[in-house]
């Protein structure tokens, strides 16, 4: 799997996070250690197919990672951010702040 450079174009500014879902999932992660696929899409109030979208964009991106396992009978997914993917949710929140002079 190839890492793509992310889309920026102020300072700080990243493109990947304009969509909801995925400012969504990066803040959550941001603020847990790891959060699996169906709390994320319950609490995004997405489907299935969108959510599986905007996961796979961040996880080629390099900013966030998964674990796939079984739980009893039952697959789990969970995800968590990754060090790069901090970072730039970090610089992304920064240059909002700024563009909005909070």
């Amino acid at each position: 799997m190839s890492e793509q450079s992310p889309i920026i174009i102020a300072d700080g500014y990243d493109k990947l996070f304009e969509n909801r879902v995925r400012l969504g999932v990066m803040s959550v992660l941001a603020a847990n250690d790891s959060y699996d696929f169906v709390s994320l899409k319950q609490m995004l109030d997405v489907t299935d197919g969108n959510l599986t979208t905007h996961l796979r964009a961040l996880e080629t991106a390099g900013y966030i990672s998964s674990v796939k396992q079984f739980i009893g009978r039952k697959p789990n997914t969970s995800y968590s951010i990754t060090e790069q993917g901090r970072c730039a949710f970090t610089a992304h929140v920064d240059a909002l702040s700024k563009l909005l002079n909070i």
